[in-house]
């Protein structure tokens, strides 16, 4: 057996006969690592793997017919609505996060809710069973039907799944386990590429529900290599910080289900609990005055609105370019937003630094947003308290026109469910405007409309 030395980039792959400060392939730096490599001889044949497991019939697509998947529920509201219902047999779910935001303890909880009806095995390559066992107390979860094993070999990971038969494995990392037959280290491209090829191998066929925990780099993004992503099913980042209370899982990936929603969970002593009411949550702070920054919005995160408090602050600066901070909507959007109140409107900003902020700690991308800024904006640099008792949802364009933002009949619903007396947004049909009982909508057409009416 012949060995090789190659360079191996450790963001995207590339193998590289010398090092190189930059990949050539993705062009990233510092990122080509030494590792090496078995060489396979001319006149050996070349072993060769498959999923000939999968392996069928080529038929027709008119003549195949759909399967449809029978669902597990987890009895986690929040993570079974984000998994599209519920969990599928032999489903390999990747949950990505930064370090102690809770991803044991979100796995251990769905440990124990799977576990009053199926067999789980639970592998640490990162705490002891001790550890494990200690969270769990603190969780108050008994496991008699979850079996725990610490081990970072592959190939001990699959005789264990082979002599437990589980019905549920769950990993705790992938870039803690190694393949001995590869010399590079743990988390390595080849080894995380490897070690993932092996349990999907083992697992699809077997129909075990997987669950492979992963970390992240500096930068948020999943540590190891791009095609981990896309050998597994599903792909579940959480988007907040750890320092926050309020957690939001959203699924970057999911072959069964969609990736417009978001779970949020509350951290708590006793682990992770869901938020199924997201609206009142956010709604928590006093609505009963008015203040000046202050809109609400509805933004729609999946299939559900979510009430959004957005928070402006202008004042006269004191450097000669004037700041522009954002936080929890993208800054480019409200660059934009900010020029089209100078031209349209001709609001005075030019001279004053402006900080937007969404409450809570959220990031939201909804265009519904739009309005609620551009009111915040002008309540602040006007001086002019909004009402607690009204909510804005359109898009604003850079031509100042207001556009109707989609599924607005359920946020208007929503709007009145939560006790609010007018709504501004774009014009509706009559159908939608027949339906509010409880709240006066105010139709606008651009932002003088909307700035005559807050004057």
């Amino acid at each position: 057996m012949k060995f090789k030395t190659v360079f191996v980039c450790q963001k995207c792959g590339f193998e590289a006969a010398k090092w190189a400060g930059k990949c050539p392939d993705c062009g990233e730096w510092n990122s080509l690592v030494e590792e090496v490599k078995q060489q396979e001889s001319k006149k050996a044949p070349t072993r060769t793997r498959s999923f000939t497991d999968f392996s069928s019939e080529i038929v027709k697509l008119s003549e195949s017919k759909a399967v449809k998947e029978p669902r597990i529920e987890t009895h986690i509201g929040e993570f079974d609505r984000l998994l599209g219902g519920g969990l599928v047999k032999g489903q390999l779910t990747l949950l990505a996060g930064a370090p102690g935001i809770g991803k044991s303890t979100l796995m251990l909880q769905v440990a124990a809710e799977l576990s009053k009806n199926l067999k789980v095995l639970y592998i640490s390559g990162e705490e002891s069973i001790g550890q494990i066992s200690g969270r769990a107390q603190r969780l108050g979860i008994n496991g008699d039907n979850i079996f725990l094993h610490c081990e970072t070999d592959i190939q001990k990971i699959v005789e264990s799944v082979q002599n437990v038969s589980p019905d549920v494995l769950i990993l705790d990392s992938i870039q803690t386990v190694y393949h001995p037959e590869f010399t590079s280290s743990a988390g390595t491209v080849a080894q995380v590429r490897e070690c993932t090829s092996e349990l999907v191998r083992l697992c699809k066929p077997k129909g075990i529900i997987t669950f492979v925990l992963g970390h992240v780099t500096k930068d948020g993004e999943l540590a190891g290599p791009k095609i981990l992503e896309h050998m597994v099913d599903c792909v579940l980042y959480f988007d907040t910080e750890k320092d926050n209370v309020l957690r939001l899982l959203r699924p970057h990936k999911n072959r069964f289900g969609s990736t417009g929603e978001i779970g949020l969970f509350k951290m708590t002593g006793h682990g992770l609990e869901s938020v199924e009411n997201a609206s009142e949550y956010f709604a928590q702070t006093s609505r009963q005055h008015a203040l000046k920054g202050r809109a609400y919005s509805l933004a729609l995160e999946g299939s559900r609105p979510i009430l959004t408090e957005v928070q402006a602050l202008v004042s006269p600066t004191r450097y000669p370019f004037p700041r522009r901070v954002a936080t929890g909507v993208d800054l480019n959007r409200c660059l934009m937003l900010f020029a089209a109140l100078e031209k349209h409107i001709n609001l005075p900003l030019d001279n004053k630094d402006i900080f937007v902020s969404l409450a809570g700690g959220v990031k939201l991308k909804d265009p519904a947003l739009d309005l609620a800024v551009c009111a915040a904006v002008i309540s602040s640099c006007k001086e002019i308290a909004l009402p607690h008792d009204s909510v804005f949802m359109a898009e604003v364009g850079i031509l100042g026109q207001v556009a109707k933002v989609p599924l607005i009949e359920r946020r208007l619903d929503e709007a009145q469910r939560l006790g609010f007396k007018k709504a501004y947004a774009a014009a509706v049909t009559k159908t939608e405007k027949q339906k509010l009982s409880k709240m006066t909508l105010l139709e606008l057409a651009d932002l003088n409309d909307l700035a005559l009416k807050l004057c």
